[in-house]
């Protein structure tokens, strides 16, 4: 006897119930075509994930309520495993607290033109970027299980399965002789190999096959990177859907295993990361509805990336560099811009910006005189740029895209409502070292961003013969030291004995500290780390408390 499992790894989108909707309902009629037992979605497929404080509102609750009634009406032989949000029971006796989580995350079993069966997630996550503990009510009945084709099943969500008597054991416990998993299981570096780890252990324990099916695709700061698998019941991988893409899978199992399957492979480390970046800003930009992007292109290795990036991610048609030359700008930075724009096949426009600046200068002169030239005069060419950008944002349509990187956002080495405007920061996430990595990984099979761009010391040529280096230590030692700060919250006394220098790594901290109010008011950019800014990393602003430092 075989026993036919379909998954659909789909690209959804939060609040759009009726299109979301519509991708399970063509996912559903696909998978009676090929006379599947039953289908699984991704987590929460019909609000899209994560809905965050939208589960709040009655009318969203209700609308999405209503979808999962009309996709059941849609199902004959094939069983469909629908995520949604569902309403729970009240856990109050006496008068309703008004901060009470009265909405569950669920999956809706769906055959025969009717609801047949609702789980609700019982381990809600509550750390780093997950807050469903804020907006959720736990499930109480983890060892619920169902029968389709004389097959007894479990269903659980996401986190359910990562602990190792989690409610997955319980249901093989109460007798299913197959787990499946939905997901909305966000990315970041290595997570699909460490994922995998984890899953093939619960299957080996289980004894049973395993169906894992993930959600793909960009919201916000958040990417998900699909890779959806199957694990025969000794641990052992059958089917691997691939990364950050759209996918529809059939794998039928035969008794307890599945037959071997498609095993797309995981990605290059850098490409994996290339890949979750252009998925992240090609969502935002389409699913916020903006008709392109708009940047600066300095000549520098950052912008340059950005725009590599924003033309693999939306078609070079879609993307404009403009270049703003100011009194500090070299020949060979404007000479670099434009050659990435001709490699790319985007459009490129220079306007300089030197007269603007002059102006600003003047308006300002009889408060600054007196004073030297400093911070405040190699700023304002950041804002006029700025300015422009936005100008041209409202005028045209497209949105402007920042460039900055994650070293830079770290110390504060950029100007607030300067080169840090925009409304996505794609490499607010990477440090400059991986950004080195990712520039000559695109030009592996030809030079596209400029080779004198990657290999010129940076520079934000903002004053004579400035380097990043004035003002910053090394990025090799830079990000080392702030890999262990940020992403690792070691104290600085555990940093020092790492073997950094101890005025290097208590100067390097004050910049991250004082920086934070610049960082609150970034724009999103895509995570790609296990502590990114934003909605990893919450720190107030003011903080009086400087971490280990001696």
């Amino acid at each position: 006897m075989t026993f036919r499992v379909a998954g659909a790894q789909l690209n959804l989108h939060v609040g759009d119930i009726r299109g979301n909707e519509e991708l399970i309902a063509d996912a559903i009629a696909r998978a009676e075509a090929e006379k599947a037992d039953i289908l699984l979605t991704p987590e929460l497929a019909l609000t899209g994930y994560p809905p965050e404080d939208l589960v709040n509102r009655t009318d969203f609750v209700r609308a999405n309520k209503e979808a999962v009634e009309r996709l059941a009406t849609k199902t004959g032989n094939v069983t469909a495993v629908v995520g949604f949000v569902d309403t729970a029971p009240s856990t109050h006796s006496g008068a309703i607290d008004a901060w009470e989580r009265n909405v569950a995350n669920a999956a809706a079993i769906l055959r025969d033109g009717r609801i047949v069966g609702v789980y609700h997630k019982v381990l809600l996550p509550n750390y780093g970027v997950f807050d469903e503990d804020r907006n959720f009510s736990p499930g109480t009945d983890p060892g619920r299980t169902w029968t389709v084709g004389g097959v007894r099943f479990g269903v659980s969500i996401c986190e359910d399965i990562w602990l190792t008597d989690g409610p997955p054991a319980a249901q093989v416990a109460a007798g299913a002789r197959l787990l499946l998993n939905i997901n909305a299981s966000p990315f970041h570096r290595g997570k699909a190999a460490e994922r995998e780890t984890m899953l093939a252990e619960r299957a080996r324990s289980a004894g049973v096959p395993l169906v894992y099916l993930n959600l793909v695709g960009g919201q916000d700061e958040l990417v998900f990177d699909g890779a959806s698998v199957v694990f025969d019941s000794d641990g052992e991988l059958m089917h691997r859907s691939p990364q950050f893409e759209e996918d529809f899978f059939v794998v039928d199992l035969a008794r307890s295993d599945p037959a071997p399957s498609q095993v797309a492979p995981l990605l290059d480390p850098v490409e994996e990361v290339y890949r979750a970046l252009t998925t992240g800003l090609g969502d935002y930009v389409r699913k916020n509805g903006f008709n392109g992007v708009v940047l600066g292109l300095s000549g520098g290795l950052d912008s340059a990336l950005t725009a590599t990036l924003a033309s693999d991610a939306l078609g070079p048609e879609k993307v404009w560099g403009v270049s703003m030359p100011s009194r500090f700008s070299s020949q060979h930075s404007i000479d670099d811009a434009r050659d990435l724009a001709s490699n790319l096949g985007i459009r490129f426009d220079v306007l300089p910006i030197d007269d603007v600046y002059q102006s600003h200068l003047d308006a300002l002169s009889q408060l600054f005189t007196g004073t030297g030239f400093g911070v405040a005069e190699e700023n304002l060419q950041a804002r006029v740029r700025a300015a422009i950008l936005m100008g041209l944002s409202n005028k045209f349509g497209p949105m402007v895209v920042a460039t900055g990187n994650k070293s830079e956002m770290a110390v504060g080495y950029a100007t607030i409502y300067g080169d840090m405007v925009g409304g996505y920061a794609v490499l607010k996430d990477v440090f400059k070292t991986l950004a080195y990595d990712l520039a000559k990984w695109r030009n592996r099979d030809g030079e596209v961003i400029p080779r004198s761009t990657i290999e010129k010391p940076p520079s934000a040529e903002l004053r004579p013969d400035q380097q990043d280096t004035d003002s910053l230590p090394p990025y090799e030692l830079l990000d080392a030291i702030l890999e262990r700060y940020v992403e690792q919250d070691l104290g600085l006394v555990e940093i020092m004995g790492d073997g950094f220098e101890p005025e290097l790594v208590l100067r390097v901290a004050r910049m991250v500290d004082r920086s934070e109010y610049k960082r609150r008011q970034s724009a999103p950019g895509v995570k790609i780390t296990t502590k990114a800014f934003g909605r990893d990393r919450r720190l107030p602003i003011t903080n009086a408390f400087r971490h280990g430092e001696p």
